[in-house]
């Protein structure tokens, strides 16, 4: 009997690093979604904007492209 007692505490004292490794990425993972910046994803449309503000589209590209956006 002794041998089935020192098997399951072997097994037990074995499993608890998985316990604890588990824990910490259950942890890391919490604390990520937490410190996440909580903006909403900009739209298409201001990114559209934004182009258009830093010159990569003219205003012939910006207005065709918007017009597609928002048919």
């Amino acid at each position: 009997m002794d041998w089935q007692f020192e098997s399951m505490n072997g097994l037990m004292g074995g499993g608890m690093w998985l316990f604890w490794l588990i824990l910490l990425i259950v942890i890391v993972f919490l604390v990520k979604q937490f410190m996440a910046p909580s903006q909403p994803p900009e739209s298409t449309l201001e990114l559209l904007k934004k182009r258009y503000a830093r010159g990569e589209i003219n205003k012939e590209e910006f207005e065709e492209i918007k017009k597609t956006l928002l048919s």
